[in-house]
């Protein structure tokens, strides 16, 4: 009976060495972003809502703001700067008019996410890694594919107005 234990505990350790040791499903080394070296997190798409945006001007679109657990914690007790760990995720659809509101309404009011667009956004906050760009690495996936390194190049200095709340435009709405 020990053996068979033993056995069960050493194929379940060894199981989670490899989950760590093996790169994010779908995504070789050169997956990862020019500048910052980030691939795409796995299982982002669970995380948990920090907040809802709607850009405006030429990007036109509905943003969703995500968090991985110590990001929700850190925005839940108002925490600054960011703890190391912290990830934020942007994703962000078209922002189309709903033709069924309307008919119901007599004119158009209401409005809906359309197809994705804008990629998908990173903030991964890592102190030491990430000194010269205020602790945080920023990435963009397009279709799956790091974004250039023209566009990442872009990422600090916009977010450098927002050096108060540690870099970070979303604001926690629970």
């Amino acid at each position: 009976m020990r053996q068979v234990i033993s056995t069960f505990i050493g194929a379940g350790a060894l199981a989670c060495a490899a989950a760590f040791l093996v790169p994010a499903f779908g995504q070789a080394d050169d997956d990862a972003t020019p500048i910052y070296g980030i691939k795409m997190p796995p299982g982002y798409r669970d995380w948990r809502l920090i907040s809802v945006a709607h850009e405006e001007g030429m990007l036109n679109d509905l943003r969703a703001i995500l968090g991985n657990d110590i990001a929700i914690q850190a925005f839940r007790e108002g925490k600054l700067p960011y703890p190391d760990g912290t990830i934020i995720a942007r994703l962000a659809w078209s922002y189309d008019p709903l033709e069924e509101s309307a008919k119901a309404f007599g004119r158009l009011q209401s409005y809906v996410a359309g197809p994705p667009k804008n990629g998908v956004q990173f903030m991964i906050k890592d102190s030491a890694k990430y000194a010269s760009t205020g602790g945080w690495g920023f990435a963009q996936f397009d279709d799956g594919k790091p974004a250039s390194e023209a566009v990442h190049s872009t990422c600090f200095s916009c977010h450098e107005t927002a050096k108060s709340r540690d870099f970070v435009f979303s604001r926690y709405a629970p």
